[in-house]
């Protein structure tokens, strides 16, 4: 039924729907009863028909029979609840563990016991949010990196956040867990089939709360093991390719073409594409006295954010590449030209609390 609640794919997932069908139909029972008798009061013990009403009071047998009923009832729906509730809180024994943090407005998800750790970031495209583009298939629920997970192993999750109340929601797990900041919740999931599986945070977060959609991919153990391998090597690539960036300088227009295209990528929701800003919300970044006159503070703000603000940390989120490119250009456009190349070397001396 379209306005039931999913199956889901897990085991758990469809001991949750059952649960619910079975109290469900409890429930509709209950209602069939008390409106049955109800109506059959009604109809043929009204006063048009001249029945005259019972005179009892303080019945001790009527009272222990609504009193013992409810309680047979409740008794029921509670044996199957807690144990379906004692196996979702089972996260021992786990195969693979995911710590998953949420942040304003994205998810990043660390494999613990490896190097592997990224950001997935909602991937619809602006001109679709504004209404320029056509809606996807897929519209708001779609990222640039997925959470993998792999087919029959169990896989636990720990939730936590690193500003206010985020809560990962995947339907077709039964997963539904806030991620709150300087705490850790518990979670698990063992998928049976490959496929995509998609979520949304589920918690009011702020302005882009309705763009922090989770998209779970579960391969095959072979597949995932390979997924995984392919992933860590691409990350030791990287690493050694910023540790070779740290020593070269790169050209202005490579720093302007490149900031601009990170520039819209991550910060022009906010800031807005001619860096004006919206008044009283975001500040304008054209004409800025933090970008035009204090290097080191503008680098700070966009590696760490600023706290009470939507301004979020992107330090770990953007390459050396993108954050030295992004600071130049922001320092170079609208006007601002200051003429400054920030380079890879100076945005990593300022992330390791150096000085310029």
């Amino acid at each position: 039924m379209p306005l039931n609640m999913t199956k889901g794919v897990t085991e758990i997932s469809r001991e949750v729907y059952n649960l619910h069908m079975t109290i469900f139909w409890i429930c509709c029972v209950i209602g069939a009863v008390v409106f049955g008798i109800m109506f059959v009061s009604i109809l043929l013990h009204r006063k048009a028909r001249g029945v005259q009403p019972a005179q009892f009071h303080e019945s001790t047998k009527v009272e222990i029979l609504w009193t013992a009923i409810p309680v047979v009832i409740l008794i029921g729906m509670a044996i199957p609840a807690t144990k379906t509730l004692i196996a979702m809180e089972d996260t021992s024994a786990a195969d693979v563990t995911v710590q998953v943090t949420g942040s304003q407005w994205k998810w990043h998800y660390k494999y613990l016991g490896s190097d592997l750790e990224y950001f997935s970031v909602l991937a619809t495209p602006r001109e679709q949010i504004n209404n320029r583009f056509p809606k996807g298939e897929n519209y708001l629920l779609e990222v640039d990196r997925p959470l993998v997970i792999p087919t029959g192993q169990k896989v636990r999750f720990l939730m936590t956040s690193d500003d206010v109340i985020h809560s990962w929601w995947v339907p077709a797990f039964a997963i539904k867990k806030d991620a709150n900041p300087g705490f850790i919740n518990e979670a698990w999931t063992r998928v049976d089939h490959p496929g995509v599986y998609r979520g949304q945070c589920a918690e009011l977060c702020g302005q882009d709360h309705a763009f922090m959609p989770i998209v779970v991919i579960a391969k095959t153990p072979e597949d995932y093991a390979a997924w995984k391998a392919t992933e860590e090597n691409r990350l030791a690539e990287e690493k050694a390719a910023e540790q070779e960036l740290l020593a070269m300088n790169m050209e202005m227009s490579d720093l302007m073409a490149n900031g601009e295209r990170t520039y819209i990528a991550y910060c022009a929701a906010c800031h807005q594409p001619n860096g004006a800003g919206l008044p009283g919300i975001f500040p304008a970044l054209a004409g800025s006295n933090l970008i035009l006159n204090d290097r080191r503070a503008h680098i700070d703000i966009i590696l760490n954010g600023k706290a009470g603000t939507s301004m979020q940390a992107f330090g770990r989120q953007l390459s050396l590449k993108e954050l030295a490119s992004v600071v130049t250009y922001t320092r170079n456009a609208w006007g601002n030209d200051t003429g400054d190349a920030v380079q890879a070397a100076d945005v990593y001396r300022v992330q390791q609390g150096e000085g310029e």
